[in-house]
C-alpha cells in the first residue's frame, strides 16, 4: 500500500495521474498553507485593529509591488521552457535565470532603501521598509525555485516550501504579536517566515546549486530577456490591478480604510485557491498539447474552463449576497463596514477565475502581446475608476473600479482566445448556470430569514451540488473519474 501511495504522490506516469498528483499536492499546499496563514491574519487584524492592520497591509502590498521587478517574467519563462526541455538543458536554463534573479534582487534592495521612503505616505509605514525588502527577496527566491518545481511537475516540493513558509509565518506571528501587538512586530514575523520558505526550497535543489555556475550563459540571458519582456510588462500592469486599490486608498483615505479593504482582499485571495490549483496543475498539459492535434487542445481547454466555472459560480453568487456577514464573522464587527466592497469583489470572482484559464490558453500559444494589452486595459481602467470612485464611495468605489476593469480586460481576452481556438463553452455551462441560480435563490431566502451565515453556506452548497446532480451535469462524472484514479493509484 505504501509503495502505491508513494508511486502516486511522487512519480509522473500518465497525464491524468500527473494532473491528479499535482492537484493533490497543490491542494495540500494551498488549502493547508493559506488556511494556516489565515489564522494569523485574522488574529493579527483583530489584535492590531483596522488602522494597525492597514499599516501592515500597506507594507505587504509594497512587497508585492517590488516583487515584479525581481521577476520580470523570468519565472514564467522557466515554467514554460523548462517543461519542454531535457534535464541538462533545464539545468543550464536554471543557472542562467538564477544569476539574473540575484542581480535583480540586489537592484531592488538598493531601490527600497534609497527611493521607497520618499513615496511611503502612510504614517508608520517607513519603519517597515527593511522588512519589505526582506519579504520581497525571500518570497521572490521561493517563487523562482517553485517555478522550476512546476516545470518539472514536482508539485510536492513546491507544496513543502509553501507550507513551511506559511507555518513559520504563523509561528513567529503569534510569538511576535504576543511580545508587542504592533505592525512592526507582525511585519517582522512575516519576513522571517518567508526566509524559512526560501531556505526549504533551496534545500530541495541543493544538488542543482552545486553546479549552478557551469551552465550560465550571457547569450542565453539575452534570449531570455527577449522572451520575458512581455511577461514583465504583464506583471507590472497586473500590479496596477491588484495593488493600486490599496495604494490609492492609502493616499485618499485613512489607515483604517486600508485595513478594512485589505481584510476583504484577504478573503478574496483565500478563495483563489481552487482555480489556482486547477490552472497550475493543467498548465504543463496545455503546453504539451499545443504541439499536437488542435482538437485535443480545444477539448481540454473547454473542460478546464468549465470546471473552473463550476467551482467559481457558487462562490461568486453566494459571496455577493453574504458579503457583510462574512466580514463580520471572519474579522469582527469593526470590519462589517467593508461588507459592500467585499460583495462587489465577489461578483468579479467568476470573471477573474475564467480569465485565468483563458490567459493560460493564450500564454501557451506564445501570444504574450495579447496578454499585455489585456493587462494594460485592466490596470489602466482600475486606476482611472479608482480615482473617480474612491473619493465619493471609498472602499465600495474601489471594489467597483476593480469589477469594471475585470469586465473590460476579460472581454478583450475572450475575443483573442476565441480567434486562437474556436472554442464553445455554452454547452458545458448551461446546467452550471441553472444550478447557480437555484443556489443563489436559496442563499438569498436563508439570508432574509436570518439564518446563521455558516449554516447558510453549508445549506446553499448542498443545494448547489444537488441541483448539479438533478440536472445531470457531466463534469461531475469527470471529477469523479479523476478522484477514482487517484484512489486506485494510492
Amino acid at each position: 500500500m505504501w509503495k502505491r501511495i508513494k508511486s502516486f504522490l511522487f512519480e509522473n506516469k500518465t497525464s491524468k495521474q500527473t494532473v491528479a498528483k499535482n492537484t493533490v499536492w497543490l491542494s495540500i499546499s494551498n488549502f493547508g498553507g493559506r488556511l494556516i496563514k489565515a489564522i494569523i491574519v485574522i488574529y493579527g487584524a483583530r489584535v492590531l485593529g483596522a488602522a494597525g492592520y492597514g499599516v501592515f497591509s500597506y507594507a505587504v502590498t509594497l512587497a508585492g509591488l517590488f516583487a515584479i521587478f525581481i521577476d520580470l517574467g523570468i519565472n514564467s519563462i522557466l515554467i514554460r521552457d523548462g517543461a519542454k526541455t531535457s534535464p541538462d538543458e533545464r539545468q543550464r536554463l536554471f543557472s542562467t535565470t538564477l544569476l539574473m534573479k540575484v542581480i535583480l534582487m540586489a537592484a531592488v534592495i538598493i531601490f527600497i532603501v534609497t527611493v521607497a521612503p520618499y513615496f511611503s505616505t502612510l504614517p508608520g509605514a517607513r519603519v517597515l521598509l527593511p522588512f519589505v525588502a526582506l519579504m520581497t527577496v525571500f518570497d521572490g527566491m521561493r517563487e523562482f525555485l517553485s517555478s522550476l518545481f512546476r516545470a518539472e511537475e514536482k508539485m510536492q516540493w513546491d507544496a513543502a516550501a509553501f507550507l513551511a513558509s506559511n507555518i513559520a509565518v504563523v509561528f513567529f506571528g503569534f510569538i511576535f504579536l504576543r511580545i508587542a501587538a504592533t505592525p512592526f512586530s507582525f511585519t517582522g514575523a512575516y519576513a522571517l517566515g518567508t526566509a524559512v520558505g526560501a531556505f526549504v526550497a533551496v534545500l530541495f535543489l541543493r544538488n542543482r546549486f552545486k553546479k549552478v555556475f557551469s551552465g550560465v550563459s550571457l547569450k542565453r540571458m539575452g534570449i531570455i530577456l527577449k522572451s520575458a519582456w512581455p511577461f514583465a510588462i504583464i506583471s507590472a500592469l497586473g500590479v496596477l490591478l491588484t495593488s493600486s486599490d490599496i495604494l490609492i486608498i492609502s493616499w485618499m483615505k485613512s489607515a483604517s480604510d486600508v485595513g478594512i479593504y485589505s481584510a476583504g482582499i484577504r478573503i478574496i485571495q483565500l478563495l483563489y485557491i481552487i482555480p489556482t490549483i486547477i490552472q497550475l496543475s493543467t498548465l504543463p498539459i496545455l503546453s504539451r498539447l499545443t504541439k499536437g492535434d488542435p482538437g485535443k487542445f480545444r477539448l481540454a481547454f473547454e473542460k478546464i474552463f468549465s470546471l473552473v466555472f463550476l467551482v467559481s459560480l457558487p462562490i461568486s453568487l453566494g459571496g455577493a449576497i453574504l458579503g457583510a456577514q462574512i466580514m463580520g464573522l471572519v474579522f469582527g464587527n469593526a470590519y462589517v463596514v467593508g461588507g459592500m466592497a467585499l460583495s462587489i469583489l465577489m461578483l468579479g470572482i467568476s470573471i477573474d477565475y475564467a480569465g485565468g484559464v483563458i490567459s493560460n490558453s493564450v500564454f501557451v500559444r506564445d501570444h504574450q502581446k495579447s496578454l499585455i494589452t489585456c493587462t494594460a486595459i485592466a490596470g489602466v481602467a482600475n486606476i482611472l475608476f479608482d480615482l473617480l470612485l474612491i473619493p465619493r464611495w471609498g472602499m465600495a468605489g474601489s471594489a467597483m473600479a476593480t469589477l469594471i476593469a475585470l469586465i473590460l480586460s476579460n472581454s478583450y481576452l475572450w475575443y483573442v482566445a476565441k480567434k486562437l481556438s474556436n472554442f464553445s463553452f455554452l454547452p458545458y455551462i448551461k446546467r452550471i448556470c441553472g444550478a447557480g441560480i437555484i443556489m443563489a435563490a436559496t442563499t438569498a431566502l436563508l439570508y432574509a430569514a436570518g439564518i446563521n451565515v455558516i449554516a447558510n453556506v453549508l445549506i446553499s452548497g448542498a443545494v448547489y451540488i444537488l441541483a448539479l446532480l438533478l440536472l445531470k451535469e457531466p463534469l461531475l462524472r469527470e471529477v469523479k473519474e479523476v478522484v477514482a484514479l487517484g484512489s486506485a493509484e494510492a
